[in-house]
């Protein structure tokens, strides 16, 4: 087989031009509360991604890490809470039925984007 110098510089173009959205994994882009904020009354929790998600392989759960007057608090699922993706395809938003109680919070997400890996991550934020 002959090298053909026309043709590689073809397939380095468009290897080049491909956009590199096309290689990244969706990522945490917005959130309210913001990261590391006091709030002083919410029941919702809205996570933005940087790419439609998958919403039947997408969710997100809320932990209460922290409660004022309790220095050994342990980690706490709360219960009472929803999560599902948005109309935005974007967003997880979580929930509660109530206003969260003062004390610090933690959404653990797990979400999968158009390229179907499995991405976890933390996003924390307290009630006053």
């Amino acid at each position: 087989m002959k090298f053909n110098p026309t043709a590689a510089i073809i397939a380095t173009l468009a290897t080049l031009l491909t956009p590199a959205a096309a290689f990244a994994h969706p990522r945490l882009v917005a959130a309210t509360p913001a990261a590391n904020a006091t709030v002083v009354r919410t029941n919702t929790i809205r996570l933005t991604f940087s790419e439609r998600l998958v919403p039947k392989l997408s969710t997100a759960t809320l932990i209460m890490t922290g409660m004022p007057g309790m220095t050994n608090h342990r980690d706490m699922k709360m219960t009472g809470v929803t999560s599902a993706v948005a109309a935005d395809g974007k967003s997880i938003v979580l929930t509660a039925a109530k206003p969260l109680p003062a004390g610090s919070y933690r959404a653990d997400w797990v979400i999968v984007g158009a390229d179907t890996h499995r991405i976890t991550g933390k996003h924390s934020f307290s009630v006053r």
